[in-house]
């Protein structure tokens, strides 16, 4: 997991994952600097990331249910921090 320091948006997105879903494996990744200027870009620099997570309840879950179980756990943060998120769910050992 990944250890560097955060942003608040992020470190919440972190938090939500790991009790909603425990997974082996997570990194958040800020790609807000590559999106300055486009829309969606709030200023805040915590605007577009991406979420690299390995989890056993992903095992047998489609993509879009893996995605969804991942929308579902961050909640609210999806309408009202986050413009886009890039989701690379696996199962372990995949």
């Amino acid at each position: 997991m990944e250890t560097e320091s955060k942003g608040p948006v992020a470190a919440e997105i972190e938090k939500r994952l790991m009790e909603a879903l425990a997974p082996t494996s997570l990194n958040v990744i800020n790609d807000s600097a590559i999106h300055r200027g486009h829309a969606g870009d709030d200023g805040s620099g915590e605007s577009h990331f991406t979420v690299e997570i390995t989890c056993e309840a992903f095992e047998g879950q489609s993509r879009l249910n893996r995605q969804r179980m991942v929308n579902k756990a961050l909640g609210d943060l999806m309408h009202d921090k986050v413009h886009a998120m890039a989701i690379k769910a696996k199962a372990p050992g995949e």
